[in-house]
């Protein structure tokens, strides 16, 4: 969402687990992780209950990530009661033998010379505060690309996307280690070890920090902590946004003056696929912090309606609500008319609610709504509603899951000004800034629960880039081959590709679709029935320089577009190959590009491959982060 929806996070990575393990069973008698994961896990997993990975999927995952998934992270709410021992012994149980390896050794860079700026810069989700993600100082021309090569790689698990100032690269990942690396070499200043993260970093010049230099990012439990960003000593750290177990910061924060805004999502539409689930009572926000403490300011709810009983489930459990409207991305900043603008996720229950599947303009200053815009009504969803067999806590009607993971971006072209909005549906909306009234819509692909629009979209000064993921119609196109039947009715044939928009009237330019192209997926967690089968669904948000956009699938290639007709000017498989990293994996895999897309910066760009994503297809337990310049130099 930026930053993802995520259905098993990962976290900081677990140093000492089977020492403690080992330490454990000293004293007391061996825990079975078996056990465990027949009691607690086995009626979701095995076999797996829609979106939920199976047991073999599970076997990618490093221990690590079994248990921050477990304590901090989304399926918190399931690994509620269970002790220590517990969680580390199903972890292990799991995964064991850790089949893609590990993340590699840590290679220090000789010397740290002090942060400087530069034209060229990529501080935060993108260069300007506008969201468009477009760097107007590449350091890299057109001409340029069809000879880009990987320079160097560095392999994390669960990495996300970077940010650069200067020479100096910033990256978190979900297990707990928060790098500052050398953005042309790959080797390390510093590293911390516990801020479990899916953000992208956002650097900014500061008098906050001892420096000169500071940078944020949420980890654990809904906390925002400011580091300075030339040491990664810790500044502050906030208080945790929200006491809900299964919430989280997935949208990276953002800074605008003296303010850091930041969205808060939940993953407890997947923890309400228990039968015993009080379902649902989790309402997305967005918060303000004073940027010089971290200091709460204001926190608004999406949801703004009052809680109120529903009914009982089968098993006897209330259930009520409203509840739901998760802010998964960024928001946009528009300074001049002192307004922040979030998109919202789906609703968890049937209870009516204005606060989902809506954009909305908040005033930066105290967080009162200005206008709400919900696109989409009565799209209410948890996990486990779409199969023949149905959870007990499923809404009445259920909804498409169409919400919105994608920041909006607010277009200007000299006076005239514009908000647009890519939804899950395949839906694309053109919003006037100053009243949040729809002006246009325009149709790219059928939708899916997991895109449509997915991750993001991005611009340059005349068109909006718009990947479109449909993977929920490529899935069915597999099955059908495979003699499956369709899993459900497309309103319109899926289309997944890259188009660009006329920004003020919607009309669709030019479209090229995802090309079918061969692939290897090391891990590969794609459903049963794909049988290792390529997915070329378009669901990473872009990146885009002067007359070039960079996008990449998820079945691992990544690709670069010429700008003003969708020509595809140069494409690399990540998953043909094996790369040697900078921190000692000899020979590690890529796999499916997913999430939040390139940065490019100083003649070079950069991409996660192997992202562990909500589709978990080509995901590897360790993904690579990959570094392009011209000629490999």
């Amino acid at each position: 969402m930026d930053n993802s929806r995520i259905y098993i996070c990962a976290g900081f990575v677990l140093t000492c687990v089977l020492g403690a393990l080992a330490a454990a069973q000293e004293s007391t008698p061996p825990v079975s992780g078996e056990s465990v994961f027949n009691s607690r896990c086995k009626s979701c997993h095995d076999p797996a209950v829609e979106r939920a990975p199976t047991r073999t999927e599970l076997a990618f995952r490093s221990p690590g990530d079994i248990v921050i998934a477990l304590t901090t992270g989304v399926m918190a709410p399931m690994g509620k009661g269970l002790s220590r021992p517990e969680i580390e012994a199903v972890a292990l149980f799991l995964a064991p033998g850790q089949q893609l390896g590990t993340a590699g050794t840590d290679p220090l860079c000789a010397t740290h010379g002090p942060i400087k700026a530069s034209a060229s810069d990529w501080p935060a989700l993108g260069p300007d505060e506008n969201s468009t993600r477009f760097q107007p100082n590449p350091k890299l021309r057109a001409a340029d690309v069809p000879r880009l090569k990987v320079k160097w790689a560095f392999s994390m698990p669960g990495g996300g996307q970077p940010t650069v100032v200067g020479d100096w690269l910033f990256i978190t990942n979900r297990n707990g280690k928060f790098y500052a690396l050398d953005a042309k070499s790959g080797c390390v200043h510093w590293a911390i070890e516990d801020a479990p993260s899916r953000n992208t970093p956002m650097v900014i010049r500061s008098s906050i920090s001892p420096s000169g230099w500071a940078t944020f990012v949420g980890v654990g439990k809904r906390v925002v902590r400011a580091f300075d960003a030339q040491t990664g000593t810790e500044i502050w750290h906030s208080e945790s946004l929200d006491n809900h177990a299964a919430s989280f910061i997935t949208g990276t924060p953002v800074v605008s003056g003296d303010q850091l805004f930041v969205p808060v999502s939940s993953g407890e539409e997947v923890a309400a696929i228990q039968p015993n689930y009080s379902c649902c009572t989790f309402r997305g926000s967005l918060a303000a912090l004073d940027l010089k403490t971290g200091r709460k300011q204001w926190q608004t709810y999406m949801i703004t309606e009052p809680m109120v009983p529903i009914r009982k489930n089968a098993n006897g459990v209330q259930m009520q609500g409203p509840a739901g409207a998760p802010v998964w991305a960024s928001p946009t900043v528009d300074a001049k008319r002192g307004l922040v603008y979030v998109v919202t996720g789906d609703s968890y229950t049937d209870a009516p609610t204005e606060g989902d599947d809506a954009i909305v303009a908040l005033e930066m200053k105290s967080g009162k709504v200005r206008w709400r815009n919900q696109v989409t009504t009565n799209d209410n969803f948890i996990v486990g509603c779409s199969g023949p067999v149905k959870a007990v806590n499923c809404p009445t009607p259920t909804g498409p899951d169409f919400d919105f993971g994608a920041t909006p971006i607010l277009f200007k072209h000299g006076a005239k000004q514009i908000l647009v909005a890519g939804q899950k549906s395949g839906i694309v909306y053109g919003v006037d800034p100053d009243s949040g009234r729809t002006l246009w819509k325009t149709t790219v692909g059928a939708g899916s629960p997991l895109g449509g629009v997915e991750w993001g979209i991005g611009a340059d000064a005349k068109y909006v880039f718009v990947p479109n993921s449909d993977i929920g119609e490529i899935f069915d196109e597999i099955a059908v081959a495979a003699g499956a039947p369709r899993s459900r009715d497309y309103t319109s044939p899926g289309k997944p590709g890259l188009y660009a928009l006329d920004p003020f009237s919607g009309k669709i330019v030019w479209g090229t679709p995802a090309p079918v192209a061969p692939c290897h997926y090391a891990g590969d967690r794609s459903k049963d029935f794909t049988k290792g089968a390529c997915v070329r669904a378009q669901s990473a948000a872009p990146g885009v320089i002067p007359g070039v956009v960079f996008s990449g699938t998820l079945d691992g290639w990544f690709r670069a577009y010429d700008a003003s007709s969708g020509k595809i000017v140069w494409e690399f498989s990540t998953t043909a190959q094996t790369y040697s990293t900078v921190n000692g994996n000899q020979a590690q895999p890529g796999g499916g590009i997913d999430g939040m897309g390139p940065t490019i910066a100083g003649g070079m760009v950069y991409t996660m491959s192997g992202f562990n994503g909500a589709a978990r297809t080509g995901s590897n337990g360790v993904n690579v982060l990959l570094a392009f310049s011209v000629d490999g130099k």
